[in-house]
């Protein structure tokens, strides 16, 4: 499936999809930057309806949680997205995302996980939402959060 990249808001409003507020940073960084044609997202955790998922995989939270968590990063990553460009018709393709999943040393499917934020990207973006990725387990994020999601975009100019 292709996604005309001038309709991308409809395509969201087809699929149901209300994006969040965009987040305030928690450190010393900016949400978006966009350079050389690529707009690179910082990380993002999951919130829905406000409230942060927290959690680690493998102890007390399960791979659907994750996943869904996951979606939820991916959601704030199009949400700054849009803040960024003015617009996600801007978007010519999904480089790449980077997840980073809070789990156990023996849990091994941080893959499964972050598939949340790359269906999203399929969904949103048809094939140019097909992307390298990159997916690792860590010993702890941010505020406690299950997962964290950083993206890269290709972007058209304005």
């Amino acid at each position: 499936m292709s996604v005309d990249s001038q309709d991308i808001e409809g395509r969201l409003a087809e699929l149901g999809i209300a994006l969040p507020e965009p987040a305030a940073p928690v450190a010393a960084y900016v949400p978006a930057v966009e350079a050389g044609g690529l707009l690179h997202v910082s990380g993002q955790l999951p919130f829905v309806d406000g409230v942060l998922v927290k959690g680690r995989l493998g102890e007390d939270t399960e791979i659907g949680e994750g996943y869904d968590a996951a979606r939820a990063c991916g959601l704030m990553l199009l949400a700054q997205a849009k803040a960024a460009l003015g617009s996600l018709d801007r978007v010519t393709r999904v480089v790449k995302l980077g997840a980073f999943v809070n789990s156990t040393p023996d849990f091994t499917d941080q893959p499964k996980v972050a598939n949340g934020a790359s269906e999203l990207m399929a969904e949103v973006f048809g094939d140019a939402g097909k992307h390298a990725r990159a997916a690792v387990g860590v010993p702890a994020l941010p505020l406690g959060a299950a997962v964290e999601v950083d993206a890269i975009f290709a972007v058209a100019s304005a």
